[in-house]
């Protein structure tokens, strides 16, 4: 089966092949003893799988397919979801879409949260926009059993995507996603915000 090299980053391979469907590959990494990086890889790889099933249930993520049969296994099959990442789009938009669009991820974050996952790498650039439907991808580095602060910092990265990517109407823009986010979620949601502003008092991870 032919495949073509869409995107690379430094823990993964991206690649569409000829069902048009995605084929991730973990990365090697030669500075780690290559019978430890292998079981880390796998161990990622399965976690990354879990994750992607469990929320495909209550969001809109990437389908993982049944390809995924051995347990020692580098590779995720999964759906290409064919529309803009949110990082290229969501400046094209109208103020009325942008508010919609941000209202969407406050919800899809939120019950990501409520599942105690944190994705990792929340930006725009890890978001698709599909006809009107709003996806989240790139859950390489995302893990389960996740704590207030966790939460908290994948809404602070997300809050430095839009300040840097969508800076015209950023702050408009993440106070509604603070807004739904705390309906959504309401007493859980609001510890995570609280933790938010400590971590940002704290300047741990201001640029």
């Amino acid at each position: 089966m032919t495949q073509k090299l869409i995107s690379q980053g430094a823990e993964a391979e991206i690649y569409l092949n000829s069902k048009n469907n995605i084929v991730k590959q973990r990365i090697p990494k030669s500075y780690r003893i290559p019978e430890i990086d292998n079981k880390i890889r796998i161990r990622r790889t399965r976690a990354e799988i879990k994750i992607l099933n469990k929320l495909s249930k209550i969001i809109n993520v990437p389908k993982v397919f049944s390809e995924n049969k051995t347990k020692a296994n580098t590779l995720i099959h999964m759906e290409f979801i064919n529309g803009k990442k949110l990082s290229e789009e969501l400046n094209n938009l109208d103020l009325k879409k942008q508010i919609e669009t941000i209202k969407k991820i406050a919800i899809s974050v939120e019950k990501m949260h409520k599942e105690g996952i944190a994705h990792s790498d929340l930006t725009t650039s890890n978001m698709i926009l599909k006809r009107d439907e709003l996806y989240l991808i790139d859950f390489g580095l995302s893990f389960q059993n996740a704590k207030y602060e966790d939460k908290a910092v994948d809404i602070h990265l997300f809050k430095q995507a839009l300040e840097a990517k969508h800076f015209e109407n950023w702050k408009k823009l993440y106070s509604v996603f603070e807004e739904t986010y705390l309906k959504q979620g309401k007493a859980e949601s609001e510890k995570v915000i609280e933790r938010l502003k400590k971590v940002e008092q704290r300047g741990r991870y201001k640029h």
